[in-house]
C-alpha cells in the first residue's frame, strides 16, 4: 500500500514537472513559479525597448521676401487724339467692327460706330443721314476721317410732294444724287477727309445690278468733294465674277465671307471689307502731324510774318471756292515758277567731246557699221536668212564630216 501512495506520489511529482505547474495567463497577473523553475534557475530576459531615432536639429534657413508677380503687362496709357467715325447701315457698323480690330496696334486712334440699321439716303422721314453727320461733326472735334457706306436699303421710292418716284428714275437720281453731295460737303466744310466704302455684290442679281448704279454715283460724287471711294465690289466675287460666300480671308485662307441672308458679312468678311478701309486710313494718319512734335519758330521780319499770313489767307479762301464748287470767279496765280520739262542737255565729262573722239549715240548707219559687216546684218536680221555654217561651229551639221 505505501508502495503504491508513492508512485503516485513520484508520478504527480513528474506531472507537474512536465506541465510547469498551474499558472495563470491573465494579463496584470505575475507567473508562478514551478518546481522546474526552482531547481533550474533560469535567467529572464530583459524586455527589449525599441530605440528611438534622434531627429536632426532643424537647419536655419534665410526666408525669401515674397516676389509680387503680376499677370497683365503694365501697359503705358496713350490719350487718344483721332477718332474714326464710321456712319451709314448696317453694312457700315460690320466694317466699323473690322476697323476696330485692324487699328488695334493704334492706341492713339478709336472708332465710333455710329451707324443706324436699314437706313439709307431715301427714307429722310425715317433717319436724314446730311443732317445727322452735321451734328455728329459738330459734337466731336477730335475726329480725324469719315467713313460712310450706303445702298443696300435704298431701293425705295422717292416722295416728291404729291408725286412717287420710282427707284432708279431720272428724277430719282437727280434727288439721291444732291444728298450724296449734301453727306460730302458736311465733311468738306470741317475738312475732314471721307472714305466712302461702296457697296459689295449681294446673292440678288437685280439687287446687285442696281447697286452698280448707285456705286458709280458714291464715287463720282466722294471724289468730287475730294474724298476716297473704296471698291468692295471684285473682292466678293469668285473667279468667273459671280457673288461667291467664300473666298480669301485677309491671311489667304480660304473661309466664309457673307452670311447666309446673301447681304450681311460674317466677321472674316467684315474684317476683309476693313481692310481696303484700313490701307486709306493709315495713309492720313501718317501724314497728320503728332501733337509731341515741336515746331521751333523761325527768325522772320515782321514784313515777311505779314505777307506769308496774307498768303495763308489766300490759300484758304481758293480752298473754300474749291470745295463749295464756286470755280467761275477763280484767277489761278501760280505761286511756284513753272518748271520746265526736260533741263539741259549735258555731256557726262562736263565738255562738248572732242575732235576724234566717238559721240555715246550714233546713227543707225554708224551702229550697224559699214561694207561686209552690214550686209551680214541685214541679210540675217532684215531677210531672216541664216549665216552659212562653219567648220567646227556649233550649227554645222554635215555629214561626213568635212577634212
Amino acid at each position: 500500500m505505501r508502495l503504491r501512495s508513492f508512485a503516485m506520489a513520484l508520478a504527480a511529482s513528474a506531472l507537474l514537472l512536465l506541465t510547469g505547474g498551474p499558472s495563470t495567463f491573465a494579463q496584470g497577473e505575475p507567473q508562478r513559479r514551478s518546481l522546474f523553475n526552482l531547481f533550474w534557475q533560469v535567467p529572464e530576459r530583459p524586455a527589449v525597448q525599441p530605440r528611438q531615432r534622434s531627429r536632426p536639429a532643424p537647419q536655419q534657413t534665410r526666408r525669401r521676401p515674397p516676389q509680387m508677380v503680376r499677370d497683365d503687362p503694365v501697359i503705358p496709357k496713350v490719350d487718344v487724339n483721332h477718332h474714326v467715325l464710321v456712319v451709314g447701315d448696317t453694312l457700315a457698323d460690320q466694317i466699323a467692327i473690322g476697323l476696330a480690330d485692324s487699328l488695334n496696334d493704334r492706341a492713339d486712334v478709336a472708332v465710333q460706330r455710329k451707324a443706324k440699321a436699314d437706313s439709307g439716303l431715301v427714307r429722310t422721314d425715317f433717319y436724314d443721314w446730311p443732317k445727322a453727320v452735321v451734328e455728329l461733326l459738330a459734337a466731336d472735334p477730335k475726329i480725324m476721317v469719315g467713313v460712310i457706306s450706303l445702298g443696300p436699303n435704298d431701293r425705295q421710292a422717292i416722295r416728291e410732294g404729291e408725286v412717287t418716284l420710282e427707284p432708279l428714275s431720272e428724277r430719282w437720281l437727280q434727288i439721291y444724287r444732291s444728298r450724296i453731295e449734301a453727306v460730302t460737303a458736311a465733311f468738306a466744310a470741317r475738312r475732314i477727309p471721307l472714305i466712302w466704302a461702296g457697296a459689295p455684290p449681294m446673292q440678288n442679281t437685280r439687287l446687285s445690278t442696281d447697286l452698280t448704279v448707285l456705286n458709280d454715283l458714291f464715287r463720282k460724287g466722294v471724289e468730287a468733294s475730294g474724298g476716297q471711294f473704296v471698291d468692295l465690289w471684285t473682292p466678293y466675287l469668285d473667279a468667273e465674277n459671280r457673288y461667291s460666300a467664300t473666298g480669301p480671308d485677309v491671311d489667304g485662307q480660304t473661309t466664309r465671307l457673307r452670311l447666309g441672308d446673301g447681304v450681311h458679312f460674317t466677321k472674316a468678311g467684315a474684317r476683309k471689307a476693313a481692310h481696303f478701309v484700313d490701307v486709306l486710313i493709315r495713309r492720313i494718319l501718317d501724314r497728320t502731324p503728332s501733337e509731341n512734335v515741336i515746331a521751333l519758330p523761325a527768325e522772320a521780319s515782321a514784313g515777311a510774318a505779314a505777307a506769308a499770313e496774307q498768303q495763308t489767307d489766300a490759300i484758304e479762301r481758293l480752298i473754300d471756292r474749291m470745295v463749295s464748287g464756286r470755280t467761275e470767279d477763280i484767277s489761278l496765280v501760280p505761286v511756284l515758277p513753272v518748271r520746265p520739262l526736260a533741263g539741259p542737255i549735258l555731256p557726262l565729262t562736263g565738255a562738248a567731246p572732242a575732235a576724234g573722239e566717238s559721240a555715246l549715240l550714233a546713227s543707225i548707219q554708224d551702229a550697224r557699221g559699214r561694207g561686209d559687216t552690214a550686209t551680214q546684218l541685214d541679210r540675217v536680221f532684215g531677210d531672216g536668212v541664216a549665216p552659212e555654217p562653219k567648220p567646227g561651229r556649233a550649227d554645222d551639221f554635215r555629214w561626213p564630216r568635212p577634212n
